[in-house]
């Protein structure tokens, strides 16, 4: 199957409330690099890459063309600023993708752990299928309540996937979604929940727990260990 132009598109105009500070969660920094600069070197030998962009807040944008330039030298790299949703800021991205790319890839700034062979696998797949998301199985039994917790339903946690990023799409199809969303002010928990909205085909791909996005101080803590002492 020939090889199309991949384009990476990164929101990271996020807040970060959760983790207390008052740097966003893309620019704390680990082992003197931001989380964004990790993130991004794990597509830096990811093979058709021909785009990156990021959106970020105003403050934040000369400190993220400094960080794209030091990743990608010679790449096409730009920075937008992000709107008040995460789906506005990659709509904001979107525009700035040259026609000349066939795939684009949606990931989450502060998932720095992801490997080089689950994105390509992520890429193969969505080139033959026309969208693909890194997920693992749930390993936990998962409830669904009522408003007053009183539980509903126990799905088949057989069925149960819990989605990651990348999520990769062909770029008319991703394009076609956000269109829709826009038209119909739809606001999806991800971009492969707007392309089956247009009916388009989503193939999950199996990733791992070591791709985790850092949310919590928790989290943060566990990403400075594996980082430091070069775990991952």
């Amino acid at each position: 199957m020939e090889k199309q132009q991949l384009a990476l598109i990164i929101p990271a105009a996020g807040k970060g409330e959760r983790l207390g500070g008052e740097v966003p969660k893309p620019y704390i920094k680990i082992a003197g690099k931001t989380v964004l600069e990790h993130t991004l070197s794990r597509f830096r030998e990811v093979s058709g890459l021909g785009e990156v962009i990021v959106s970020t807040s105003q403050e934040y944008v000369g400190l993220t063309e400094d960080i794209l330039n030091n990743v990608f030298p010679g790449l096409k790299c730009s920075v937008v600023e992000g709107g008040a949703e995460r789906q506005d800021s990659i709509r904001n991205a979107l525009e700035q993708i040259s026609d000349k790319t066939g795939l684009i890839a949606v990931h989450d700034a502060v998932r720095p752990f992801v490997k080089k062979e689950e994105i390509e696998n992520c890429i193969e797949e969505a080139s033959r299928s026309g969208g693909a998301v890194l997920a693992i199985p749930a390993r936990d039994t998962i409830k669904i309540a009522r408003p007053s917790l009183e539980v509903e339903e126990t799905p088949d946690r057989k069925k149960l996937w819990q989605a990651q990023t990348p999520q990769i799409f062909w770029a008319a199809l991703l394009r076609e979604a956000y269109q829709y969303a826009k038209e119909h002010k739809i606001l999806g928990s991800d971009d492969s929940s707007l392309v089956e909205r247009t009916g388009g085909k989503v193939v999950l791909v199996e990733g791992s727990s070591e791709n985790f996005k850092i949310t919590h101080p928790h989290d943060l803590n566990v990403a400075r260990y594996l980082i430091t002492q070069g775990v991952v």
